[in-house]
């Protein structure tokens, strides 16, 4: 997933957890990363247009893909693999350098309408001519599926991380909430009672290709990165992969849609313009604590 991972949680209950919740993103990024060529995403984008019968993980991850793209109007697009690939993000990020330029001209996203998950026969057809990435939303949903393990070994209080986006259960000793820094070093500390938070912003994961500045945010209208006048989206959901869904699709709508946007999904949230404006949404504090939707 390209991130750290960091757990917060009683010392008396960390060793065995540790090790399970290490077990656990090994096995969703076996299952879900596009860098793998024997991961089972990859197998399944390899047959784009067959339905292909998928694993519990893939499912699961597909599925919720599907409802946020519905849920956002396509400005959360699951399909933008080839995409991604053609604007050379071909490869682990940590690996990237330079990207040599563009082959292909620019191609639109919006494949999701083709895409068919069949929960009960576990069948998930990726369509014709396009390629399943599920990063951010997978690293959100394992966060929250981290918790519930947690929860399940009867630790009450904890807070699971992978690259910042983050979830916690209970609330540390003698505390009203977590503290939480968003927006790097200088941003705001959030109190979070409950619920998880996800930032999506252009300047973390940018490269080169050719003379070309890009970034990962795929706007799906135009199949390059997201010009949408934003620095960053930060937002508050009750679980971690919604929290994903929805920082993503703020950010590639931009300052004038992503309020409304958020506020239609339920979501509190913290848009930063390029100017470095802040557009608070929702019940994102003022004094208030952004809870959980």
């Amino acid at each position: 997933m390209g991130s750290d991972v960091h757990l917060i949680l009683p010392a008396r209950d960390a060793s065995a957890a540790i090790r399970d919740v290490q077990d656990l993103f090994a096995e969703w990024e076996d299952a879900l990363s596009r860098f793998r060529p024997e991961s089972e995403l990859s197998r399944l984008n390899a047959r784009a247009g067959t339905p292909v019968s998928v694993g519990p993980i893939l499912l699961g991850a597909a599925e919720a893909a599907l409802v946020a793209a519905r849920a956002t109007g396509g400005l959360f697009d699951p399909t933008l693999g080839r995409q991604l690939v053609s604007l050379g993000y071909d490869r682990s990020f940590e690996e990237m350098r330079h990207a040599p330029a563009a082959a292909d001209q620019p191609r639109r996203g919006g494949a999701w309408r083709a895409m068919v998950v069949d929960r009960p026969a576990g069948i998930v057809t990726v369509p014709a001519g396009s390629a399943l990435d599920l990063g951010g939303i997978a690293k959100g949903m394992a966060v929250d599926a981290a918790l519930e393990l947690l929860d399940g070994l009867g630790i009450e209080t904890a807070l699971v991380s992978a690259g910042g986006d983050l979830a916690v259960i209970g609330l540390p000793p003698g505390r009203r909430a977590w503290d939480v820094r968003v927006g790097g070093p200088d941003g705001p500390v959030v109190p979070l009672v409950r619920g998880a938070l996800a930032t999506s912003g252009s300047t973390r994961r940018r490269w080169r290709q050719g003379d070309l500045a890009r970034h990962h945010l795929v706007d799906p209208g135009t199949g390059e990165p997201a010009v949408s006048g934003l620095h960053e989206v930060t937002v508050a959901a009750g679980a971690c992969g919604v929290a994903e869904v929805g920082a993503t699709a703020a950010f590639v709508a931009g300052p004038r849609i992503g309020p409304p946007l958020l506020e239609r999904l339920g979501l509190a949230g913290r848009l930063v313009t390029a100017a470095g404006h802040e557009i608070p949404v929702g019940r994102w504090p003022s004094g208030d604590v952004p809870q959980a939707a």
